[in-house]
């Protein structure tokens, strides 16, 4: 049943340019919800969902996790919006981040990932002096002008030019370089092209906007060499593996440290937090410490936020919950199985991903970088998806895009998503769905 979700975002789409708030909402059935607890999203209609969406990762504990939630509520019986000076909310989520980022010496809030983007991008160019930037095919970070380019392209625009929106500014877009991911090479052309003027290269150290690209280490350490090897600054943006992946961020994993990272998405378990962390010679150039990069942003380190990260952050610490632990072996779980059931119906498959994140693509061959993406089955991989939501298992039904685990999430989840799994898949290979599978490869 969802007649109740779809006359609320019928309703929606009189008021509000197509019935969402953001383009990525709208997907179709299920339409519209009335609660969200734990690993359990309800529909207007009472139809239950296990979440493996998380708002695009952005719940990490489960959704309306006590901890979090008596956190704001405390914060906020004192404090709401001040917008002076600073409160100790902000100074002890500081705190919190620089002991766990390696390269977080400093550190500034902002409302959301795109914000903390735009900030790193702005601070490289006025802390260098310079005008271009390296980015990514495939890596997404967010809807600021000078990097909204080049994420989920088609094969004819892979690597050309392919802005993600009308209405950005030529120059925004073309100041921005575009390379490939795990291929050092195509970076050290573009610095052979520009010499002396790219402020910065910047990446996901694990490209999770288009599934989970999982980055050699060679190749980042080798970007840190080359970056610093011309005065470039090297920004990681782990908006989606800040938190989730290791409380440092992906860069405690990989044991390479940048001179920036933005931060955000799931550090507030749903609330509206995100921020940027680097060296203190890099953050000083801030104006706020007497340098000449503007910092402004009226909601930034509000106590609503600040609670929230601080509660989260403190939960991920903890050792009696073990929250890496925990998702890391519902993780493994989830591919391990995976892998079986795409063998045992004779399905060409890449199952991938790291810690509570987990990626089917529907290829033969290795995947490296978005190269080996082309030959991914798009349709096929869209249609699972749908399928898994049809079951009760809600997975973004748009191909490339990753599932994610909480530490709300059970084995029982996990394995019931399992046999859904197999009863899908089984269905779609007996219906011939990945039969041109081998003639791709």
């Amino acid at each position: 049943m969802t007649s109740a979700s779809r006359a609320l975002a019928e309703a929606a789409a009189r008021i509000i340019p197509g019935g969402v708030n953001s383009a990525t909402r709208s997907i179709g059935a299920p339409w519209a919800f009335a609660s969200a607890h734990g690993a359990t999203l309800t529909d207007l209609d009472g139809n239950r969902y296990t979440d493996y969406h998380a708002a695009f990762g952005a719940i990490l504990l489960g959704h309306g996790d006590e901890r979090v939630n008596s956190a704001i509520t405390a914060a906020i019986g004192d404090m709401d919006l001040v917008g002076l000076g600073t409160t100790e909310l902000e100074v002890r989520a500081a705190e919190l981040v620089t002991h766990a980022i390696p390269s977080a010496e400093m550190v500034i809030s902002t409302m959301s990932g795109s914000e903390a983007v735009f900030q790193a991008i702005r601070l490289a160019r006025g802390t260098t002096g310079r005008r271009y930037v390296v980015k990514f095919q495939g890596c997404f970070h967010g809807s600021y002008d000078a990097i909204a380019r080049n994420v989920i392209s088609s094969p004819e625009l892979a690597w050309r030019r392919d802005p993600n929106s009308s209405g950005i500014l030529d120059d925004a877009i073309d100041h921005t370089l575009i390379a490939e991911f795990n291929d050092l090479a195509s970076v050290e052309e573009l610095f052979a092209a520009h010499p002396d003027d790219i402020a910065a290269v910047i990446l996901e150290p694990v490209p999770h906007n288009v599934g989970a690209l999982l980055p050699e280490l060679a190749f980042l350490q080798g970007l840190r060499d080359l970056t610093a090897a011309h005065g470039s600054l090297l920004i990681f943006d782990e908006v989606i593996t800040g938190f989730r992946h290791a409380l440092g961020g992906y860069q405690e994993i990989c044991g390479v440290t940048p001179d920036l990272t933005t931060f955000g998405k799931s550090m507030g378990n749903g609330y509206p937090v995100a921020g940027l962390a680097g060296s203190a010679e890099v953050m000083s150039n801030f104006t706020p410490a007497g340098g000449t990069v503007m910092l402004a942003g009226t909601f930034n380190g509000n106590a609503v936020s600040m609670a929230a990260a601080i509660a989260t952050m403190t939960v991920l610490k903890d050792p009696e919950v073990d929250f890496y632990g925990h998702v890391y072996r519902l993780g493994d779980r989830m591919r391990d199985g995976l892998r079986q059931i795409t063998a045992a119906h004779g399905i060409p498959a890449v199952i991938t991903g790291v810690g509570s994140v987990f990626i089917a693509y529907f290829l033969d061959g290795e995947v490296r970088g978005y190269r080996d993406l082309l030959r991914n089955d798009d349709d096929a991989y869209a249609t699972f998806h749908r399928r898994m939501i049809g079951k009760g298992s809600l997975m973004y039904p748009m191909s490339l895009k990753r599932n994610h685990i909480s530490l709300a999430h059970t084995e029982a989840d996990i394995d019931r998503t399992l046999d859904q799994a197999d009863e899908v898949l089984g269905a779609m290979a007996s219906e011939g769905a990945f039969a041109l599978l081998g003639e791709r490869a």
